[in-house]
């Protein structure tokens, strides 16, 4: 970047608030991808939307790339400057703004961590049920931009389901204000939904009004263990058929569960196959009988054990430990890549015995856990990027994971993202109808193509493989 032009982006946030050497570009070079990493030229932490509007209209005169940050636990590359330029860091943009009791929302800057917003809410009875397994350091902003699930997908929805308004400024430097606390709001294009999971490509969100909803009554959680995957995986879908929707249907295999144990000691047995996660809340008349009918079905469905936590410090601990799943099976190689193919939920055993399959066939330790419920599952490879060629044996499997999940009429990321590290794959879910229909919208808007440069958008999809998965 030029000298001139690096003062005057600087000049906007001060010295403090400008990060300029090379340790500080590494340590912002890279995100959770395994194996991409591209140095920026600059990164700020500006303190207000005034701040990033200056920023922006600089950048927009000198064709300078803009990312937008969170904490940088993006899954697909999303956050990594590939193409040079500024780093927009949000850690001085961390505040609420407003708690609104009565027209249940909060308002947020994009920089509040998501586990703050229901630290707050909840002594008034309130409840934000979006809950990426990331929440204790994932940023609100970043929610909103990747479209975050959770582990209460299933019940409660995503962030889209909760995102009533936002701030966003334009690749021009101008602002846009969308929605707003209104239930009701048909005037016009859904330019919220547009923005929410545009991944940083369109603008720059910076204050965010969610919707909030009273929190449930009571909560019961249940395990059950199994010596097969695909008991676990037909037992999902039972408990849907039987046209129950549980807070919480999370899946672990044996490799997940092992290394889980291993790292929390919490007592989760070894030899079993797979492990269900399931919560219900709600009514407390409705809960044990939810609880009650899907025991029922486990059972039914070959479950070896079945375990009902009796506190809420037992069932909070059940969940950490399927939250920490991916720090734990981290551990155990030096490369760990985490993915989301999503299917039908009625697809779920065939999609499991499919990356089992396919596990095999590239002799490649996959292990899977993920939000069975929604289908959304999270086939991770524990490989090493040093050694090339199985890290050609990794693309080629993952490549397989996501056509079987196409087949299967699902998707080649449920919550991820696209980012740089899927965008070869994209078209193989949308079509090149879609693709130009997004170019289209990408270029209206950003014209320069400065925001979040090379996301998305690959320079060449990838070649179709053929795969039976039946």
């Amino acid at each position: 970047m030029d000298e001139h032009i690096l003062e005057k982006l600087i000049a906007i946030t001060g010295n403090a608030y400008a990060k300029t050497s090379i340790a500080q570009k590494l340590a912002y070079s890279y995100d959770a991808t395994a194996n991409f990493q591209a140095l920026p030229d600059l990164i700020l932490s500006p303190s207000s939307t005034e701040e990033i509007q200056a920023i922006v209209k600089v950048c927009s005169e000198y064709r300078i790339p803009i990312i937008s940050r969170g904490s940088g636990t993006n899954l697909a590359a999303g956050t990594v400057p590939t193409s040079g330029g500024v780093v927009l860091l949000f850690n001085r943009m961390n505040q609420i703004i407003e708690v609104d009791e009565e027209n249940l929302t909060i308002t947020v800057q994009p920089g509040v961590i998501t586990r703050e917003v229901n630290a707050l809410v909840e002594p008034k009875g309130l409840f934000y049920p979006p809950d990426p397994s990331s929440m204790n350091v994932s940023t609100i902003g970043g929610n909103v931009s990747e479209n975050s699930g959770g582990l209460r997908g299933l019940k409660y929805g995503v962030t889209r389901d909760y995102v009533k308004g936002l701030e966003i400024v334009l690749p021009n430097g101008e602002l846009l204000k969308t929605g707003g606390k209104l239930a009701k709001d048909v005037a016009g294009y859904d330019l919220t939904s547009l923005y929410v999971g545009s991944e940083g490509t369109l603008g720059v969100i910076t204050e965010i009004t969610l919707s909030l909803i009273p929190s449930p009554e009571t909560k019961r959680t249940l395990l059950a263990f199994y010596d097969s995957l695909e008991d676990a995986a037909e037992t999902v879908s039972s408990i849907i058929a039987a046209k129950i929707v549980p807070a919480t249907l999370e899946f672990m295999d044996r490799g997940t569960i092992e290394t889980v144990e291993d790292f929390m000691k919490i007592g989760l047995p070894i030899d079993c196959e797979a492990m269900l996660l399931i919560e219900q809340d709600g009514d407390p008349l409705v809960v044990e009988k939810d609880i009650a009918l899907m025991h029922q079905i486990c059972m039914e469905k070959k479950a070896t054990s079945t375990q009902i936590a009796q506190t809420e410090a037992e069932a909070e601990n059940l969940r950490v430990a399927r939250r920490v799943a991916l720090s734990a099976l981290a551990r155990k190689r030096p490369t760990t890549i985490l993915e989301d193919a999503t299917v039908p939920r009625s697809e779920i055993a065939n999609m499991v015995k499919a990356i089992q399959r396919i596990a095999e066939k590239y002799n490649l330790l996959i292990c899977t856990f993920g939000h069975a419920g929604d289908g959304n599952l999270h086939p991770t490879c524990l490989t090493d990027a040093r050694d090339e060629e199985e890290m050609i044996r990794v693309e080629a499997a993952f490549s397989e994971i996501f056509e079987v999940a196409i087949q299967l009429g699902g998707t080649i990321t449920g919550e991820h993202g696209v980012g740089e590290m899927k965008s070869p794959y994209l078209e193989w879910k949308i079509g090149a109808s879609g693709i130009d229909v997004m170019k289209n919208i990408k270029q209206s808007l950003d014209p320069y193509n400065i925001m979040n440069p090379g996301k998305i958008f690959a320079k060449e999809t990838k070649k179709r493989v053929v795969v039976q998965h039946g």
